[in-house]
């Protein structure tokens, strides 16, 4: 039974599909495994076992009757704890919201809910979705899978840790600027980011709400696909046939390779290789738009996220991490006309950046341009912490300011992602890229 805790949730749901694995005995070995693992507390803000065995149950009488909800069904997964959840605390890994505990699910756990997904818990993140590193003194910092010592990236940090530990088949995270792919790419695994407005919101705790979105971190492409479907209360893309001959991806060279280190620069470029190899046409591009866009995010980021969060922040400032608080209050002196123009400018950007691209299947860089930093540097040492947050979603945030739908894929190299950037609303292809360069990749 350990051998379920390393399956893809496809397989696990190919599995409960022909018998060979039962619901309830699947969600007692995640449960138990969760009960042994060290660093549980510092994954789950909270487990909630007894949600999980009653859905467990259900999914095996489904399955006993022949009607199963889909792929999915009795599949054991986790949620970031900015998903509200009936009766649960989702407090968005901040002390400003403890004790919120709310009356009704978040509307992408009632559709997993709905298509038979078992709730193991809720995972820590960064504090209030405000963080690309996944360090959080405040309540927990998960840890690393590569590496013991570094923060796993975030702010869906919990969320990856739950997948690379072997303590949930798939993390339901969010992504405002790099939120999913970040944690991804640094703990080995499959992170999509989807497009603005396409995955519901209700239910979640906001940070930038024109930004926010909402996306799983998986073990595979095909997980990903079957997991989009779930949230979305419909069937997935599909995915048969996918390959790469023929396509072409252009490589983002403005900004994306600005202060690159060594290892994640390899990778990427060993990855691209390996995509050649395969028959795809890979080529370099620039594109001035981007880095004419790059300077509006404090206003756009910081601007809304302070404009959300000001009352509640300012009522108790000394709840909060010293450098997420300072991040917040970038954002104070924002002013509405300021912050119109930059929203006109953005789109101006993205007209440009839509027209250029769309002779590519999809844009390629790599997803983070630094390897995880160490947690306890970061923590002492406030411009290090600084440097390392803004670096860690340079290359993600690229995405997030242009409205892409973007996905991030394990290269071989450890913490070291290549990211895929597709057409706003454009999952269903962009998915079908990903899987086809998963092949080659592996």
């Amino acid at each position: 039974m350990d051998a379920w805790l390393k399956m893809s949730a496809a397989e696990l749901g190919r599995g409960i599909g022909t018998g060979e694995i039962d619901t309830a005995a699947l969600t007692e070995t995640y449960l138990a495994a969760m009960a042994a693992h060290p660093d549980t507390a510092r994954i789950y803000s909270a487990v909630t076992a007894e949600r999980a065995r009653s859905e467990a149950a259900a999914a095996a009488e489904r399955a006993a009757l022949g009607q199963r909800r889909g792929l999915l069904d009795g599949v054991p997964v986790s949620w970031k704890d900015l998903f509200d959840s009936a009766g649960v605390e989702t407090a968005a890994g901040s002390r400003l919201l403890s004790g919120r505990v709310p009356a009704r699910d978040a509307e992408v756990l009632q559709a997993a809910t709905a298509a038979g997904l078992v709730c193991l818990g809720k995972t820590h993140m960064s504090e209030l979705a405000f963080s690309g590193l996944g360090l959080n003194p405040m309540t927990a910092t998960p840890p690393c899978v590569n590496d013991a010592g570094a923060v796993p990236g975030g702010s869906s940090s919990g969320a990856a840790a739950s997948v690379a530990f072997g303590l949930a088949a798939a993390g339901i995270g969010s992504d405002t600027g790099g939120s999913v792919r970040i944690p991804a790419a640094w703990n080995d695994l499959v992170g999509l980011k989807t497009t603005s407005g396409r995955v519901s919101l209700k239910g979640a705790v906001p940070l930038a709400a024109r930004f926010d979105t909402v996306g799983p971190l998986c073990r595979t492409v095909e997980d990903a696909a079957l997991l989009l479907g779930a949230l979305e209360g419909r069937r997935g893309p599909d995915l048969r046939g996918a390959h790469l001959r023929g396509m072409r991806f252009g490589v983002l060279q403005t900004v994306a390779w600005d202060d690159m280190r060594a290892e994640p620069g390899a990778a990427f470029e060993a990855a691209a290789a390996r995509l050649s190899e395969a028959g795809a046409l890979v080529e370099p591009f620039d594109a001035a738009e981007v880095a004419e866009a790059m300077p509006l995010s404090p206003t756009l980021f910081s601007g809304e996220a302070y404009g959300t969060w000001r009352d509640v922040i300012e009522a108790a400032p000394e709840k909060m991490y010293p450098a997420i608080l300072e991040r917040f209050r970038g954002g104070r002196d924002v002013g509405a006309a300021d912050f119109v123009a930059a929203w006109q400018k953005l789109e101006a950007l993205r007209a440009v950046w839509h027209a250029r691209v769309a002779r590519y299947d999809a844009v390629l860089m790599p997803t983070a341009p630094i390897l995880p930093p160490d947690a306890a540097r970061l923590q002492n040492d406030a411009g290090y912490y600084v440097t390392e947050n803004l670096l860690a979603l340079r290359n993600t945030r690229i995405g997030n300011l242009l409205g892409l739908s973007a996905i991030s894929l394990p290269t071989g190299v450890r913490s070291c992602g290549i990211m895929f950037c597709g057409a706003p609303m454009g999952e269903e292809r962009l998915l079908r890229v990903a899987k086809a360069a998963e092949s080659a990749l592996q």
